[in-house]
């Protein structure tokens, strides 16, 4: 079993790929126009056959209340590995890109949360050196 799609919520579709391609750095897979929507998908650049990220339009009533309990609690939606959270953090930053929670040790990784800008919180993080799981 392998992991090939995962999905993110977002209120607007065309904002969330240009955040998520133009300031975060993913790369467009597909745009599959679906009548008002679209089957949209970013990947890692340095995976690009690997897993990808569903833009999902966040319309289905369930979605706000339960992203809004997220968001108000500080938990990211989804998190996203880095080699580097300080570097990530100064290089988004500097993209004007808000965090909720700055470069944190928490162990044995560094994380810090990012708001979206399409309703969520994003965690990103890295391992620190010689941490169990590398590799």
């Amino acid at each position: 079993m392998r992991i090939r799609l995962t999905s993110i919520f977002v209120d607007d579709q065309r904002a969330a790929l240009d955040f998520y391609t133009d300031v975060l750095g993913f790369r467009l897979r597909h745009d599959v126009p679906l009548g008002d929507d679209s089957w949209l998908t970013v990947v890692s650049p340095e995976e690009p056959d690997g897993p990808e990220l569903l833009l999902e339009p966040a319309g289905h009533p369930a979605v706000k209340p339960y992203r809004d309990a997220l968001v108000e609690d500080g938990i990211p939606l989804v998190q996203f590995a880095v080699d580097d959270v300080e570097a990530e953090y100064a290089r988004l930053t500097a993209r004007g890109v808000t965090f909720t929670q700055p470069p944190t040790d928490v162990g044995p990784v560094i994380v810090a949360v990012l708001d979206d800008t399409c309703g969520n919180l994003v965690q990103i993080l890295s391992e620190k050196p010689g941490q169990p799981g590398e590799g």
